[in-house]
């Protein structure tokens, strides 16, 4: 008895001493101190010992500390502050947990999540294939903490590309058997909020083999997956607008290409091309085949902002349009707004192009090119630092003299014409705050239809971004660019006529950017932009002995600025509103010398009063104007729902042509004391439905645009080199309105869409002076006003290697104006013509096949392959590009040009390493 009273007083007494020692208090002290060295320390200084696995920690991570007479759990709490790490005090000893807590008591709380197990299987089975299961580790996210009222946690991440790392955008993250669903942005960033326990997160995408994760949550965390492009099968999709990622948004008029998919399209000469693939969406159209520039729902080629990362490109032609001047195998993806446009863009009235190009693959290196009939490229990525930085560069040039030889035109059969543009892209993941991006873009052509003259222009592009995070809500992208475009003419001549003439614009812009999650409701966008405009108008110079006279044109220089703001208000689960806002102030700049004219007469030369002259920088007129931006979205349920949209939007710059169609020789115009800003409202509607066999989704938008100030010219207008250039300026009121149908199935054997649009477009030229008036000061149809326009784009899914695909376009012949008289006047003849653009070209339309056929889709090859054997035109339609007339013997004859008069046969072929 006496043994068993002593052993009970030593145990108890034991107890004791431990009991005491975990309340007692000790002293820390620590620097620049890993963790691990941290807990080091504490057990040479006290009797604990600490039980953990060394890779929970960061040996990278360093922390410093100063305690006095502390307790250890307070001194702990502050080391594993900002960690998944929690900790259990048993006697002596200290065992370290992820991410749970362990309890030594059972819990009775009923407010707690009753989705929490007490214990859960550490391995979740994934089915890979039929017949095969293996297994994955649960993802723990966040840190478990005690007493906590928050009901539902933030899991956000990035999803990218496992064999080059690029974010993918677009792709859907849903919880199983949850209604709980989002999509991925432009930067492949994802957010989810969803309640504390087990729950499993599925990926799924067209484009890349569906995955899922099941997760652990205890708090916010974070999550990223890396996902593996469907190599074997042939791409399905091309145009991206699916309803979860129409869903998403409330803006109208949104369709995102992804360049990975264009590639089944057969196009002409067999080039990857993701802005011609844009001409078949409903609503963007060219005023004629070989056109470098775009008309979107209604509006004029220089209303379009087309951007390559943040930076302006404003020729995005080669060859005479038929090509890009952007490198596809450097694309991403480009982001088409025709409808609503997010108030953080501005300066055109009509559609921004965002042009997003490829991320290099850190880990290692990769590339990929093809060979064509005219053209080949080349695009390597190469980590420079293994998992934060890479460099992508990327060439494509040409050998295209031979096709001009084909070409009806006996001018372009003697002509001779070639192009190339550079690429390079460094990217650098500072930490998982801070992150950035430098953009350089070159590309040059030279053509010559003539032996004596050379036509040259460029466009030269360099961005970088800076992308910072805050926290997991708010976040900061910081862009700075610069743009430059060139042309040039060299005429060398026996004659003493040698001259040469050149222009040029230069852009500087810097934007600021925040984007705010107030709650589970409000997403805010706001920030400020600024970009200086510098336009040389044109000059043109003797060569040699030459007996040209030098003209240049005065330079011209332009502030535009801008505050920005926008809120996606969800209102409900069904009804989402962003509603934005922008105000741009512009101011026309010195060093200037402007004409003032007198009032209640036309612009002449003989009607000038004054001439002023501004100083470097003087304010010589300003504009400005509130932008109202508001879109609407509503579900029915997840198959049908509705947006509508209203717009403003403020131009500052005009483009100055004469030609039917966009051409390198056109010039900028900035407003000033005499060219007004344009400005354009829009009002659109749109109904999407996805139906339930195969996946079909059909959508109907409606819209209706009105525009003021819209620029136009006198009959036989001078436009180059023109000193008194307002004289022959006039600027009218415009009106467009449309209705874009689409019906397209996404996966299958058969797959691709229908796009159909009717559409008008008119402007109004009046004036209190008849020689200001068109058209008696009544409305009439613009040079590129095509009311129906069809395509038709299909792919039949052979095998997983071959696949037929075609692509079929008509349109309304564009209007033009003909000769329908002549008459006599002072003893000469002269021809008589119709009111301007009554009459019409004959209607075009094309069809176009292709097979496509993939290399053998073993894992481990040198490198995956792509054929693309197609013709173009196979109907060998003699489409007319224009039609003019030349008197001839006192008759008036019509002649009309074709670009592709017969089919035009083309193998291409693509390699990816």
């Amino acid at each position: 008895m006496r043994i068993f009273t002593i052993l009970l007083l030593f145990f108890g007494f034991n107890q004791l001493i431990y009991s005491q020692d975990q309340k007692s208090n000790i002293s820390l002290n620590y620097s620049n101190t890993s963790r691990i060295d941290v807990l080091k320390k504490i057990e040479a200084s006290t009797g604990y010992r600490f039980y953990f696995q060394e890779d929970w920690f960061d040996k990278n991570v360093l922390i410093s500390g100063d305690y006095s007479n502390k307790s250890i759990q307070d001194i702990l709490n502050k080391v594993f502050e900002d960690t998944d790490l929690n900790f259990f005090i048993d006697k002596n000893k200290i065992i370290l947990t992820k991410n749970s807590i362990i309890n030594d008591k059972f819990q009775n709380d009923k407010s707690k999540n009753s989705n929490v197990p007490i214990f859960f299987q550490q391995y979740d089975p994934i089915k890979k294939n039929k017949g095969e299961e293996e297994t994955a580790p649960i993802a723990l996210i966040g840190k478990e903490t005690i007493g906590s009222e928050v009901d539902l946690y933030t899991l956000s991440g990035h999803i990218t590309d496992l064999k080059d790392e690029k974010h993918l955008s677009g792709i859907t993250v849903k919880v199983k058997n949850t209604a709980i669903t989002t999509t991925t942005n432009s930067e492949g960033f994802y957010s989810l909020k969803l309640p504390e326990g087990l729950a499993t997160i599925e990926i799924e995408s067209i484009l890349y083999n569906n995955t899922s994760r099941k997760i652990m949550i205890y708090s916010n965390g974070t999550l990223d997956f890396s996902i593996i492009e469907k190599i074997n099968q042939l791409k399905e999709v091309v145009v991206k607008g699916k309803n979860s990622q129409n869903i998403r948004t409330a803006i109208t008029g949104v369709t995102t290409i992804e360049a990975e998919g264009v590639k089944t399209v057969p196009l002409v000469l067999g080039e990857r091309d993701v802005l011609k693939i844009a001409l078949t969406i409903p609503g963007i159209k060219t005023a004629g085949e070989g056109s470098s520039g775009f008309n979107v729902r209604g509006g004029k080629e220089d209303q379009n902002l087309m951007l390559l990362d943040n930076g302006t490109i404003y020729n995005p032609a080669h060859l005479f349009g038929f090509f890009s001047s952007l490198n596809p195998y450097t694309i991403n993806k480009v982001d088409i707004y025709k409808g609503g446009i997010p108030s953080e863009f501005g300066g055109r009235l009509s559609s921004v192009f965002d042009i997003t190009s490829k991320n290099g693959n850190t880990e290692k290196f990769s590339g990929e090119g093809g060979i064509g009939p005219v053209t080949s490229n080349l695009t390597a990525s190469i980590p420079v630092v293994k998992g934060k930085a890479s460099l992508l560069v990327g060439g494509r040039a040409t050998y295209s003299d031979w096709i001009l030889k084909s070409l009806d035109d006996e001018n372009l059969k003697n002509s001779q014409a070639s192009f190339y543009d550079l690429f390079a892209k460094y990217t650098h993941k500072i930490n998982k705050n801070n992150a950035v991006e430098g953009t350089g873009y070159y590309s040059k052509d030279k053509y010559s239809i003539t032996p004596d003259s050379l036509y040259q222009y460029s466009n030269r592009l360099i961005s970088l971004k800076w992308k910072h995070s805050f926290n997991e809500k708010n976040t900061s992208e910081l862009n700075v660019s610069n743009s430059e475009y060139k042309f040039s003419i060299n005429y060398e001549s026996a004659n003493p006529e040698s001259f040469i003439f050149k222009y040029k614009i230069d852009e500087t812009q810097a934007s600021l950017k925040f984007n705010s999650e107030l709650n589970s409701k409000h997403k805010f966008t706001y920030g400020i932009a600024s970009k200086l405009y510098k336009v040389n108008p044109g000059e043109i110079n003797p060569q040699g002995a030459s007996t040209v006279t030098p003209i240049k044109i005065d330079s011209e220089k332009g502030l535009e600025s801008a505050v920005f703001f926008s809120d996606k208000f969800k209102i409900t689960e069904k009804l989402l509103l962003d509603i934005g806002a922008r105000y741009s102030y512009y101011a026309a700049l010195g060093e200037s010398t402007q004409k003032v004219y007198q009032d209640g007469v036309p612009k002449t030369p003989s009607t000038v009063v004054e001439e002023k002259k501004y100083g470097n920088n003087e304010v010589i007129n300003s504009n400005g104007g509130f932008e109202p931006r508001v879109a609407l979205r509503y579900i029915f349920d997840e198959s049908l729902f509705v947006k509508a949209g209203f717009d403003k939007n403020y131009q500052y710059i005009h483009l100055l042509t004469n030609n039917t169609t966009q051409s390198p020789t056109d010039t900028w115009k900035l407003s000033d004391l005499n060219v007004k800003p344009e400005s354009g409202l829009q009002y659109s509607l749109g109904i999407f439905k996805k139906l339930d066999y195969q996946d079909i989704e059909l959508s109907v938008e409606g819209y209706y645009k009105t525009s003021k100030n819209i620029l136009d010219y006198k009959v036989g207008a001078n436009l180059l080199l023109n000193k008194d250039l307002e004289t022959e300026l006039l600027q009218g009121d415009g009106k467009a309105y449309g209705v874009e149908f689409l019906l397209k199935k996404s996966v299958g054997r058969l797959n691709g869409w229908i796009g159909y649009t009717y559409s008008r477009t008119f402007i109004k030229l009046d004036s209190q002076f008849n020689d200001e008036k068109v058209n008696n000061g009544a409305y009439f149809p613009t040079n590129f006003d095509k009311p129906h326009d069809v395509s038709v784009v299909m792919n039949y899914k052979i095998t997983h290697r071959y696949s037929f695909s075609s692509n079929f376009v008509y349109q309304t012949g564009r209007p033009i104006t003909y000769p329908i008289g002549k008459y006599e006047y002072n003893g000469a003849s002269y021809t008589l013509y119709s009111d301007r653009n009554k009459y019409r070209i004959p209607d075009y339309y094309r069809l176009d096949i292709g097979i496509n056929i993939e290399g053998n889709h073993k894992i481990k090859k040198l490198a995956h392959s792509f054929w693309n054997i197609s013709v173009y035109n196979v109907l060998g339609r003699n489409n007319p590009y224009s039609i003019f007339f030349v008197t001839k013997e006192g008759q008036v004859k019509a002649y009309q040009t074709s670009i592709f008069s017969v089919p035009i046969p083309t193998i291409t072929y693509n390699f990816k390493f």
